[in-house]
């Protein structure tokens, strides 16, 4: 029977611990990315949707000023939140394309040195044989 191995732990990219951690160590950040994931879900959507029936069955008659103020608010707040949402990503992807670059160049680097030597000995391999020969 084969031996199985556990699968190797997940490695994730640097820039994405780095930012995870840098973002949970601000309450407002994690506040905001509560709210952002609650918003962008299905939950949230049922939610309002008895809210909003409720509201308008029971609480109020036709033409539901309260509910109207009350929903023009929360889209001011959540256009808020989306726009926190949009910025934070911005970021991860800035910092993260700043990274690969660095990495990038790094290999270009060492990869052109690595040329060179390798240029250097055959060159100095090829003057030793065809020299001896």
């Amino acid at each position: 029977m084969p031996r199985l191995h556990p699968p190797p732990p997940l490695r994730e990219h640097p820039v994405v611990t780095r930012f995870r951690e840098k973002r949970a160590e601000h309450p407002q950040l994690r506040i905001a990315d509560a709210i952002t994931s609650f918003a962008g879900s299905m939950p949230f959507v049922y939610v309002h949707v008895v809210v909003f029936a409720g509201w308008m069955l029971f609480v109020e008659k036709s033409p539901w000023p309260t509910l109207t103020l009350v929903v023009s608010l929360e889209s001011i707040f959540l256009s808020t939140f989306i726009m926190i949402g949009q910025n934070r990503a911005s970021a991860f992807q800035q910092e993260k394309a700043d990274h690969d670059f660095l990495e990038q160049e790094t290999e270009l680097k060492n990869n052109t040195e690595l040329t060179r030597e390798i240029h250097k000995l055959t060159t100095e391999l090829h003057r030793r044989v065809i020299g001896q020969g």
